[in-house]
Order: structure tokens, then sequence, then C-alpha cells
């Protein structure tokens, strides 16, 4: 699946409609699903520290994001954070 196409289904499961990627929801999501595959190549590439720089930049942005959440919309977020699977 392309990233075009994995957007659009993420922004559809996440947001009002495919297009909606502006919604927090959506882009936490997006990011969750960013940062997931980073795990994986990084179990296969522990060496790579230019690329764990940028999973870290990922990171705290979602987190950033996750506390604008919080604060805006607290029943989304928790449904939110249980349908990702995130700890908090």
């Amino acid at each position: 699946m392309s990233s075009k196409e994995r957007t659009h289904t993420v922004a559809s499961k996440f947001g009002a409609n495919a297009r909606d990627t502006g919604n927090p929801s959506v882009q936490i999501a997006l990011l969750t699903e960013r940062i997931n595959g980073l795990v994986d190549h990084f179990a296969k590439a522990p060496k790579d520290h230019s690329s764990r720089r940028g999973l870290l930049k990922m990171v705290g942005h979602r987190r950033r994001l996750l506390s604008h959440l919080r604060e805006d919309e607290p029943k989304r977020y928790v449904e939110l954070l249980k349908e990702l699977n995130l700890r908090k």
C-alpha cells in the first residue's frame, strides 16, 4: 500500500473524511504508524543514528499533539489512546 493510500485510510478512520489530514487525531495516528515502522527498522539496523534522531523528533511531535488533544477534547483523547494502544 502506498503512502498516499495509507494516509487516506487512516484519515477516513480517525477523521471526518479521507482528506481530513489536519485533524490532530489523524496526525497522531499517522505519526504512530510511522513510529511503529521505524521501531521495526531499528531492530535490524541498531546503528542508524540519523534515523533515530528523526524518530525522536516524531515522538516529541506526537507528544505535543497528544497534550493539545488532551486539553481541548479529553473524551476523544482517551478514545484515541485506546484505539492506538498508547499508554498514558
